[in-house]
């Protein structure tokens, strides 16, 4: 049997077991969907959203890219960001991040990974550079890739306050409210390392003033 054929296998029986427990937990699931939380997290295989916070499909929608980054250029994001705050008028907005994340240990190498990984990986480049300072202060290089990867959520946070997206849906509904969190590999616990209200100043250059 191939590997994929496998997963055809176990979702087959997963499906049946679903039904055995509740007959009418699919018929549910495709005339509802009313999340309150939007999940921007890591592509890792190891850090499933929903597992994780012990969640049922239906309850978090998702995104996930390599080192969970917001980029403002990134139409996939941006498309993901609008239709959960705008239509599914999500209250949260979770960015979560993850200690020994292979995105963000790459970064912090001089390695060529090749022209779109590089482009990708310069956006942690460029949470590096505003933090060399402390950084430097680390000896330890695994300390060292941690506070990094908790600095590049708080700067992803940051970025979804910059979007019109976030900033009209605090003006008009004092929601959603923004959070920064990390997870644990090693003990499977969530970190929360940051915060924003709905409708918390930034830089006023980044504040729309026509929304």
């Amino acid at each position: 049997m191939k590997t994929y054929e496998k997963l055809l296998l176990e979702n087959k029986a997963w499906a049946k077991e679903k039904v055995e427990q509740d007959h009418e937990y699919f018929d549910r699931l495709a005339h509802l969907q009313t999340p309150e939380f939007l999940w921007i997290g890591c592509s890792d295989s190891r850090v499933p959203a929903n597992e994780i916070t012990n969640t049922q499909p239906g309850e978090i929608f998702v995104h996930r890219n390599v080192a969970n980054l917001v980029v403002h250029t990134d139409v996939n994001l941006l498309s993901v960001l609008d239709y959960a705050v705008s239509h599914l008028k999500v209250k949260h907005v979770i960015v979560c991040g993850h200690y020994g994340c292979g995105g963000i240990k790459a970064a912090m190498t001089n390695h060529d990974f090749k022209q779109v990984l590089n482009m990708w990986l310069r956006n942690i480049k460029d949470v590096y550079r505003l933090h060399r300072d402390e950084l430097e202060m680390i000896m330890d290089e695994e300390a060292k890739c941690d506070r990094l990867v908790e600095l590049n959520v708080i700067e992803q946070v940051m970025h979804l306050a910059k979007t019109s997206i976030i900033q009209r849906a605090w003006k008009n509904e004092q929601r959603p409210h923004l959070h920064g969190w990390v997870y644990g590999l090693k003990d499977g616990l969530i970190k929360p390392v940051f915060e924003m209200e709905a409708g918390t100043h930034i830089d006023s250059l980044y504040e729309y003033d026509d929304l």
